[in-house]
């Protein structure tokens, strides 16, 4: 598993809301609360399409 760059979390924004998102490191995620979506990182690299989102319980 490739790891996630936490840098990279200062230039991404929910593709949604434009708002902030954080990293869950756990489930290698970032969660926007606001939009209540998770967007899943593969392979080290934040898949940042709505359509590809988890939505949050």
């Amino acid at each position: 598993m490739t790891v996630f760059d936490g840098r990279m979390l200062e230039a991404l924004i929910c593709p949604q809301t434009q708002g902030p998102l954080s990293y869950d490191a756990q489930t290698q995620e970032l969660i926007s609360k606001r939009a209540g979506l998770a967007f899943p990182i593969r392979d080290g690299i934040p898949v940042m399409l709505v359509d590809e989102a988890r939505k949050l319980d």
